[in-house]
């Protein structure tokens, strides 16, 4: 299994992203970032979700409350107040452990070999590590991100929530050396649950999958009223997903950089995908980007399209799993 560490915003698709990563991967501790909701709340929701799961072995870490330079921007028009609302689940018997979350992700990476971050909500946490211990960037073996788009975004017409929240995190994060593949929105908006997935979900029957139907059945309801979508896109488990069958997506190689300063797209992942330009995308994809105008080589891979039946088969795989 793959040793990894989980920064996260807990949030209905990060709840996902949990219930697949504990199954599947050696998380070696969860950390928790300001995000979809305040620090305390989505902690709490962290701590929630692994009891119902009976992974209360997993340790939490409360990061970072806020980014580097801004107020936190939240999302209860997506997530509700408590930033998991719908399931109704009993308080946590599980307290957060005292260290901070960068403490825990430096000591972690300096001390264990080949970890992959991932980090499905602002960055804050992971650029603080990097900024704490350069050296972690020369440890990592990578980090799986939800975040950004090649395409468009969906808190602002260039800017997806994540990168948007803390850019200048995402900035350091991306231009830090460490090998990032991003799961952005281009990508997760082709992981679209219904109500035949929490029909689906009510059939497995188990305690993990009736939790995935009550999330599931809330979260398309605030998308629907909210952003006018047909359901319920589980982003976070994307980035999950990438590391558990890499056969599930299809990415390529390119140049990613953050915009900080445009009045129009702060926080707007850009993306150098003109190799793909060509005549035959199948064929372009598997060929190596050159360096751009600046001399930059590619610092990412962007996911691009997603099998969505694999990915079901996986998820629901996952959900029988458990008890």
């Amino acid at each position: 299994m793959k040793k990894v560490i989980l920064d996260c915003d807990p949030g209905h698709d990060d709840a996902f992203a949990i219930m697949l990563a504990v199954q599947h991967l050696d998380v070696l501790g969860i950390t928790t970032i300001g995000g979809n909701c305040i620090l305390e709340n989505v902690t709490k929701n962290a701590l929630k979700v692994l009891e119902v799961l009976d992974r209360t072995d997993i340790p939490v870490y409360p990061g970072h409350s806020c980014p580097m330079t801004v107020p936190l921007v939240t999302a209860p028009q997506f997530h509700g107040e408590t930033g998991l609302d719908g399931p109704v689940l009993p308080e946590p018997t599980v307290k957060p452990r005292n260290k901070h979350a960068v403490d825990f992700i430096v000591e972690t990476v300096m001390n264990t070999d080949d970890v992959t971050l991932i980090a499905t909500g602002p960055l804050t946490n992971i650029a603080a590590a990097i900024n704490r211990e350069p050296r972690i960037v020369d440890r990592v073996t990578e980090i799986s991100i939800m975040g950004g788009s090649v395409t468009f975004g969906n808190w602002t017409p260039t800017a997806e929530f994540n990168i948007y929240v803390d850019p200048e995190a995402a900035y350091r994060v991306f231009n830090s050396g460490i090998h990032v593949k991003m799961s952005g929105i281009n990508l997760t908006r082709q992981c679209c649950l219904t109500a035949e997935h929490v029909k689906k979900f009510r059939e497995i029957g188990t305690k993990t999958a009736n939790l995935a139907a009550d999330l599931t059945e809330f979260f398309i309801d605030t998308t629907i009223k909210s952003a006018s979508l047909s359901g319920a896109n589980m982003h976070d488990a994307c980035a999950i997903a990438w590391l558990i069958d890499s056969s599930l997506i299809k990415a390529a190689a390119m140049h990613i950089d953050i915009e900080l300063k445009g009045e129009l797209t702060r926080g707007m992942t850009v993306c150098d995908y003109r190799h793909l330009r060509g005549a035959d995308p199948e064929i372009d994809l598997c060929r190596e980007p050159q360096m751009d105008f600046r001399g930059e080589k590619p610092n990412a891979e962007a996911a691009l399209e997603l099998d969505f039946p694999g990915f079901m088969e996986l998820l629901y795989k996952t959900l029988k799993n458990y008890n």
